[in-house]
Formats: structure tokens, C-alpha cells, sequence
């Protein structure tokens, strides 16, 4: 029987199947082989006793990606939440996890819950930091649904990460995604022991057919990746989309003659908070190489 694992905690792995949720073991052969099961794998499992519904995992169908953190496979897309106020968002912070899921191939989709709360100007500054970023951009508020059904639209027949920091609400913008018909499958509710929500571990949740979510802990920090600063620029769509503009092919876009990108930036074609979060990027990254060379060096 094939499905998707939607949680693992305690060494048992929950597979979502046509016929409700299994509590699966891995197979001995994948943890001999260090092959560590993940939410979001697909899998097949072996039924041991159908009425209390548990199995074990004879096989994980290749990945077509793998995150580290979150710690998922199978991604489509990002959806990345943050709120307009309370908390203020960390615009640092979440240029750092955009250009996480650029490098791992994952495109984003970028929330701001909360709008109810925000006062005059505080939207607009996210508009005209992210509007030109060449992400797509939703405002939202979980208590008044504001923007609930493009969120749905959006999220349809994928396999979608919903990540972001502590107290910005993603477990209530779930929780209006979310169908009763999740909580009655297989119930999931009992078998994960899901009550109040609290997310603790990376959690799959089926919406609809083929449409999954996994909520995953709130982040506070995010490393860039260990990428040349020469490559950097690759990691933000807007610069990477004018890249060939450029007169010279190795353009760092900070002080080099008939640079598209600076061009763009006087022309107000990028928004320059974002430019400032590419040049201070840049800037450490060429810092920790220096180090990282230096260190070898002693």
C-alpha cells in the first residue's frame, strides 16, 4: 500500500493511505542503510494489523527534494508567514530564509497575517519592499479570513511548507485551511494526539485531494547558505532575472560600470531595503570566506 508520512514522532512514522492513517516502523534494511524517513516521503508500507492500523515502511519513493530545515521532502512551494504587527516582522530574517529556499529550488509565496492590527503605513512599507521582489505577496488576517481563499487557491493539488517565526499565527491561518474531513480520516486527531494546536514537530495536514500542508516549530534564526558570494545573486529573483543585462558576466551589482541591476535600482525597479539585504549578504558571505581561509591557513 502507497502513502504519505505526515508526522514522525517516537520512532513511529504516520502514513497517510486511501484507507486512513497507519503508525508504521521503519523497515530494519532503511535504518541499516541510515535512510531516515521524512514528512511529506512517499512511501510503501506493510499492513501488520489492519484494525489497529499499523504497519511498517518497506520503501521510500525517491524525493524529488529534501529540506533540512524544515526537515521535509517532497516540497512544491513556501508558503512563508510573517504578520504586518505583533510581532513587527524581521525583514533580515526573512530575506535570509528566501534565499534558503532559492537555494534548495523551492519557490516562495510570501503572507503577512494580521492586517486587522496594522496601522496606516505599515502595509504599505512591506508592498514597496516586496512588491517588485518577484514573489507573490498576500496580505491576510486569520480573524477576520481576509485573504483565506487566495491562500486555498494557491495551495491546490501542491505539497506546501508553512514556515515562519514564533506568534505570527500560522497554527490559525492553518487551522481556517484545514477541512473537518482532516480530522475525521483515519482519525488522526487521536493517533498524533492533536489537541490544542502547539507545533512542536514537522507536521504534514491534509487539506483537500492532493493538496497537503506541513506546519512545521516557528524559527528564529536562519544561516545563509554556503554558497560563493558570487552566486548569490542568483538567490534573488530580481536580481537574477537581470543579471545578463549586466556588461560584465561575473558583476558582484555593487560598483561595477553598466551594472542592469544597479540601473534598476535608481530606476526604482527593485526595492532598495531588499538590495541593502543582497549587499549585506554579500558582504558576509565574503567575510566568512575570509575567515574560513585565513582559519586554514594558521
Amino acid at each position: 500500500m502507497q502513502g504519505k508520512i505526515i508526522r514522525g514522532i517516537g520512532g513511529f512514522f504516520y502514513v497517510h493511505t486511501e484507507n486512513g492513517v497507519y503508525a508504521c516502523r521503519a523497515r530494519g534494511i532503511l535504518r541499516r542503510e541510515n535512510i531516515r524517513p521524512l514528512p511529506g516521503d512517499l512511501v510503501r508500507i506493510q499492513v501488520l494489523d489492519e484494525a489497529a492500523k499499523e504497519g511498517s515502511i518497506e520503501e521510500i519513493v525517491p524525493r524529488k527534494n529534501a529540506l533540512i530545515r524544515p526537515a521535509v521532502a517532497n516540497i512544491d512551494q513556501a508558503l512563508v508567514i510573517f504578520s504586518v504587527v505583533s510581532p513587527r516582522p524581521n525583514f533580515n530574517l526573512l530575506d535570509r530564509f528566501l534565499v534558503s529556499m532559492e537555494r534548495q529550488g523551492i519557490g516562495s509565496v510570501l503572507v503577512f497575517n494580521k492586517t486587522d492590527l496594522a496601522q496606516e503605513g505599515q502595509r504599505q512599507e512591506i508592498a514597496e519592499r516586496y512588491g517588485q521582489s518577484g514573489y507573490p505577496l498576500l496580505f491576510v488576517s486569520a480573524r477576520t479570513t481576509e485573504g483565506i481563499e487566495r491562500i486555498r487557491k494557491i495551495l491546490l493539488e501542491k505539497t506546501t511548507t508553512v514556515a515562519g517565526p514564533s506568534g505570527v499565527g500560522k497554527s490559525s491561518l492553518i487551522n481556517l485551511l484545514q477541512t473537518q474531513r482532516y480530522m475525521d480520516t483515519g482519525e488522526i486527531s487521536s493517533k498524533i494526539e492533536r489537541g490544542k494546536h502547539t507545533t512542536r514537530h514537522t507536521e504534514l495536514l491534509w487539506v483537500e485531494e492532493s493538496t497537503y500542508i506541513l506546519d512545521t516549530p516557528g524559527f528564529s534564526s536562519v544561516e545563509l547558505p554556503d554558497v560563493p558570494k558570487e552566486e548569490l545573486g542568483d538567490l534573488f529573483p530580481e536580481i537574477r532575472s537581470r543579471r545578463d543585462g549586466c556588461r560584465f558576466s561575473g558583476c558582484s551589482h555593487l560598483s561595477e560600470p553598466d551594472c542592469r541591476v544597479l540601473q534598476a535600482l535608481a530606476d526604482g525597479e527593485i526595492g532598495r531595503e531588499r538590495y541593502e539585504s543582497y549587499r549585506l549578504f554579500y558582504e558576509e558571505i565574503k567575510g566568512r570566506r575570509r575567515y574560513a581561509n585565513a582559519s586554514g591557513q594558521r
